[in-house]
């Protein structure tokens, strides 16, 4: 990546980060049940053989973004062969956004993601997020968030559009080393690619593969992070949490996956047709 193209992904990750982080867990009563089998009852999901929550935010918008969420049972839905298809679609004038919050909790292991979609082709204020997430742990550990992200950033001639990255990021200042965009051969990141992290107490460590078979295929990309990085603070709202380097995860992290607008750039998708990605597997193995 050349330095003007390097600075500008900066900048549009640094405005994605700072109005990005209200997740927070869906709104009302957790009205979930466990379906035990294949298919969808409510705002529950069974995917991948976990039971997933449905993020819905259909009359206020919500982080990331600003967006709405559906709940609209159309717009995350399960195929034949079991995999997540995930929409973003416009209604009555409004576009909105989908993502899925695992009902487990989570922790230390590695989380691996296959997806089977055109990525170098994405809209380019679209953005696919492969992550985690604890509501309580901002000011211990940033949200114990640690991201794949799939985008343009707006950048519509950018095809190498994987990127790794552990926040805190830029909450008012930009710390570049917490992210990282793999330099892979054009053409690679279409069809069935393969996604995932390992995260331990004292390093986390990235890499995508083609294929749908982790640690085996074509090596894509790869990345490590670890205590040798200096410590950053996530301020939000006026608040601080302490510095964190490798942030822990918390009693109640997760694993999440999103399909949004970067509204910043666009209200809804910049060519004004609606997004359909596939998510064909997701895994979770403890350490």
């Amino acid at each position: 990546m050349n330095n003007s193209k390097a600075y500008v992904s900066a900048i549009c990750l640094g405005i994605l980060l700072l109005v990005g982080c209200k997740q927070s867990k869906p709104p009302g009563p957790d009205t979930s049940v466990n379906t035990e089998s294949f298919g969808r009852v409510g705002d529950s999901i069974r995917f991948a053989g976990l039971d997933w929550t449905v993020k819905i935010y259909e009359t206020s918008k919500w982080g990331p973004g600003d967006n709405y969420f559906s709940g609209n049972e159309s717009d995350i839905t399960l195929d034949s062969n079991g995999y997540l298809h995930m929409k973003i679609v416009q209604r009555n004038g409004k576009w909105y956004s989908t993502e899925v919050v695992s009902d487990d909790n989570m922790g230390y292991g590695t989380y691996i993601f296959t997806i089977d979609d055109d990525l170098e082709n994405i809209t380019e204020n679209i953005v696919l997020g492969l992550f985690t997430w604890d509501d309580n742990t901002f000011y211990s550990d940033a949200n114990s968030e640690v991201d794949i992200e799939i985008s343009k950033w707006g950048d519509k001639s950018d095809l190498r559009t994987l990127q790794y990255g552990v926040q805190p990021i830029n909450f008012g200042t930009l710390y570049a080393e917490r992210m990282y965009r793999p330099e892979y051969p054009l053409g690679k990141l279409t069809g069935v690619t393969t996604h995932g992290f390992t995260w331990a107490d004292s390093t986390i460590s990235w890499a995508s593969y083609s294929g749908s078979v982790y640690g085996q295929g074509e090596l894509l990309g790869e990345w490590e992070f670890d205590k040798s990085f200096p410590g950053r603070v996530k301020e939000e709202g006026g608040n601080k949490s302490v510095p964190v380097t490798v942030p822990a995860p918390g009693s109640e992290t997760n694993a999440r996956i999103n399909l949004w607008i970067a509204t910043w750039l666009n209200p809804g998708p910049a060519d004004g047709k609606e997004v359909e990605i596939v998510i064909r597997d997701f895994e979770y193995r403890p350490l």
